[in-house]
């Protein structure tokens, strides 16, 4: 199981989705197992990163070259779609220009950690490439967030505190406890750092449960078909693109891998956060399909280092 273990998360968070709202036992819970996955997804990727961060020291984290040029992209990319929109008028196929522009504005996933680990790469490097454009982010998208879509709330201010907010309580506390356990209690430290595997699978129920609830926003939309599947496409142009657009540019400094997961993997729950509070509500839907697209790739990823690993 553990070897297919992606594929398996993204198809139980689907089937778990359609079972929980048909059977009649489990009318009138909704609400209650809404509030529940809020405590529990956290709570998972906080344990999660954790665990990795239990293997990553202070002294571990160095800006790379390829660091510069992974920002370099992603703003210059973001501010380009931002100023095509400035143009793009209020026309339908605005949303699929928006959704193109969270996808490539979302900063890297907390959880590329745990993949690059496991696909032998180093993860430290890109620990420390999610800090850097998280904060990139933070400072960028109130910027240029009111060009692409005007709002008279959308202030620098209130916009960076709330971004700041969303996306560092999960980064840097896990890396932070880490660092204390790893400082104060160093016996906690090397016996949990026996079971390496343990943050991939806290990962996995993680996964399964965002498929769940991107099954659930995709079924609730009330978007033409045309446009989901515009969408649809347009996130997994935008996640191929970044992958291997990372990679080329990783493997001139020997970090193919770490390239790639820096610029491929997304933290989706911003893309999704994002849409529903600066955007049009219709633009969270690319942050469930690009979910679904970086994670098929990252099985693929995982697939062929099993058969090499084999060979």
């Amino acid at each position: 199981m553990g070897n297919w273990m992606l594929p398996i998360a993204i198809v139980a968070g689907i089937i778990a989705y359609f079972a929980f709202v048909s059977i009649p036992l489990f009318d009138g819970t909704h609400q209650a197992v809404g509030k529940i996955i809020a405590v529990v997804q956290p709570a998972l990727i906080f344990t999660m990163l954790f665990l990795t961060f239990l293997s990553i020291g202070p002294h571990d984290l160095h800006l790379r070259r390829w660091h510069l040029w992974h920002i370099i992209i992603q703003l210059g990319l973001f501010a380009l779609i931002a100023g095509v929109l400035v143009w793009a008028g209020d026309s339908t196929w605005r949303i699929v220009l928006e959704s193109a522009m969270l996808c490539l504005l979302c900063p890297t996933a907390t959880a590329a950690a745990v993949v690059t680990r496991k696909l032998d790469g180093n993860p430290a490097d890109i620990t420390t490439y999610t800090i850097i454009i998280n904060i990139a982010i933070a400072l960028s998208a109130p910027v240029l967030l009111p060009v692409a879509h005007p709002h008279p709330e959308l202030d620098f201010l209130p916009t960076f505190r709330l971004i700041i907010y969303k996306v560092f309580p999960l980064l840097i506390f896990p890396l932070l406890t880490a660092w204390a356990i790893r400082r104060f209690a160093p016996a906690v430290a090397t016996r949990l750092r026996r079971y390496p595997d343990l943050a991939f699978y806290l990962w996995a129920v993680s996964l399964s449960i965002a498929i769940a609830t991107t099954t659930k926003a995709i079924m609730h939309s009330n978007v033409p078909v045309s446009i989901l599947l515009a969408i649809g496409g347009v996130s997994l142009v935008c996640c191929l693109m970044q992958f291997f657009l990372g990679k080329i540019i990783g493997r001139r400094y020997g970090e193919h891998i770490e390239g790639g997961q820096a610029l491929g993997q997304k933290n989706t729950v911003f893309i999704i956060w994002l849409g529903y509070t600066f955007l049009s509500p219709v633009t969270a839907v690319a942050g469930g399909m690009y979910s679904i697209w970086h994670n098929i790739f990252n099985s693929y990823q995982l697939y062929k280092k099993r058969k090499e690993n084999n060979a």
